[in-house]
């Protein structure tokens, strides 16, 4: 330990005495017959010398499936789409508008406190038409034209379905496997679980659209690292002077001060790590070491003033407005060039108990030209063969009316137990996959649990959701929790 060059050593014969006492490997020598060191040394020896980072070199001894996806750019609209509005055409609803939901579609399923206590529970219909695209002759909502012409590109999954029936526990499921809070987010076990391919950026980035009605609150959380090393939490990017919270140095501080400050901070929590062996420290280092890189980084990707114009008319007039929904899925696109792994964007305004068909039409416009731009651009750049692309919601929305029928208001309440969504790109088959029953209200082809989509997804990635474990306070978990199969019929 005397050739360690700390000057916090020399200076601190106390703690030198604490950390001869409390160091990990002579602990490790000195119990259960010096096993613990030989445990030690077979994990870490071969990769510490390579630089191997701890999720590395849990991955080598993880089985490996050979990954359709590099990376992924999640699109999630928060509030629950329609499916009647979107994807899931039922044209039979007609003959049944302002007739009571019959029990035996029902059948006796759960409803939230807002339509429990209806006396009648009125059928409607879309008021929006739908027509057929693509060779594929695929189904979509005249309110989504532009997603409509890259219908051969999709794969539509309609029958999706969760437990959760209210929005803050459905979107906690959807983004991290478990109803309540303080589990790892999807981004944060991929971060984990592969690391980065770009280490000026982080590997797991979220945008949250200024343009969209705040109509169910949004958390951090959602997109947190819950009981994993904090370096693989998502950061957030935003609109304005500062993209990054805290990057960039205060007024009259400069670069160099900022790496001599580093510097002296990182022998610090070495020393730190070495007495106590906490591995939040080798965390935190990690932290600032990527927010010094970034400082560079990060200005470079969000400046978009060398885009053509004829990409900002492909994403849309709201392409040019930082901070809208468009112009995420336009940086989304130059984070995903950069090899950023796990790319999210969120984009509220969905939630619609009443005048569903006055308000369903600007979240629609808000982000049906800009989706397709991003696949349209990214296909035609060669990046959507290893790209997954996903567009979902928490949950899907009731046949029957809540609340007051007319034709034009409308409104339709919270259902767990179908709902369409998206995915494309690398290793899903285009098409469509399920099948719901006339009323689209429950499953009658083919169900695919949110546990199921989280399996599939990390399948994508090249990784085996049963073997990519963390444990914590004892307990072994994973995204899937002790849940969760493989969607085979969507992989191409």
């Amino acid at each position: 330990m005397e050739d360690h060059k700390s000057p916090f050593r020399v200076n601190h014969p106390d703690l030198e005495a604490l950390n001869r006492g409390l160091d990990r490997r002579n602990f490790l020598q000195k119990t259960a017959m010096g096993f613990g060191a030989l445990a030690l040394q077979g994990l870490f020896l071969g990769n510490e010398a390579k630089g191997a980072s701890i999720q590395e070199q849990i991955m080598v001894a993880l089985p490996r499936i050979a990954p359709k996806a590099k990376r992924v750019v999640y699109l999630f609209m928060s509030g629950g789409p329609s499916q009647f509005e979107t994807f899931d055409y039922k044209p039979e609803l007609t003959r049944w508008m302002g007739k009571d939901l019959p029990d035996s579609i029902r059948q006796g399923q759960r409803l939230t406190g807002m339509s429990a206590n209806q006396a009648i529970l009125p059928v409607v219909p879309s008021a929006f038409g739908f027509k057929q695209y693509g060779k594929s002759r695929t189904w979509v909502s005249d309110l989504l034209p532009y997603t409509a012409q890259m219908a051969d590109d999709l794969c539509i999954i309609k029958s999706m379905y969760t437990e959760q029936i209210n929005h803050d526990p459905a979107i906690t499921f959807f983004q991290t496997g478990h109803q309540l809070p303080g589990r790892p987010s999807i981004g944060s076990w991929l971060s984990y679980g592969l690391g980065s391919e770009n280490k000026n950026l982080p590997a797991f980035i979220v945008m949250v659209s200024k343009n969209a009605s705040k109509d169910q609150p949004l958390y951090a959380r959602l997109w947190g690292n819950g009981f994993l090393p904090s370096e693989h939490q998502g950061v957030q990017f935003r609109s304005g002077k500062d993209p990054v919270l805290f990057l960039n140095n205060p007024e009259g501080y400069e670069g160099s001060d900022r790496k001599e400050m580093l510097d002296y901070l990182k022998q610090l929590n070495a020393f730190q790590n070495e007495t106590w062996a906490d591995p939040e420290v080798d965390a935190r280092i990690s932290q600032y070491e990527m927010a010094f890189r970034m400082q560079t980084s990060v200005p470079e990707v969000m400046d978009v003033s060398d885009e053509p114009d004829e990409v900002f008319d492909l994403y849309g007039p709201d392409s040019r407005d930082k901070g809208s929904f468009a112009a995420n899925c336009l940086l989304a696109r130059k984070l995903l060039e950069k090899d950023v792994r796990f790319v999210q964007l969120y984009h509220q305004g969905w939630d619609h108990h009443d005048s569903l068909p006055k308000n369903i039409i600007n979240p629609c416009k808000q982000t049906d030209q800009a989706s397709a731009a991003l696949l349209m651009d990214l296909k035609r750049r060669g990046m959507l063969d290893d790209t997954l692309v996903i567009w979902s919601g928490e949950f899907g929305r009731t046949v029957y009316s809540q609340g007051k029928l007319s034709p034009t208001g409308y409104g339709r309440d919270h259902h767990p137990k179908c709902f369409s969504m998206w995915m494309a790109g690398a290793g899903v088959k285009p098409g469509t996959y399920g099948e719901t029953d006339d009323f689209s209200y429950n499953i009658v082809k083919d169900p695919v649990h949110v546990h199921d989509f989280q399996a599939t997804l990390l399948h994508l990635m090249g990784i085996n959701h049963e073997e990519l474990i963390y444990k914590y306070q004892g307990r072994r978990f994973r995204l899937t929790d002790v849940h969760g199969k493989l969607v085979s019929g969507i992989l191409s």
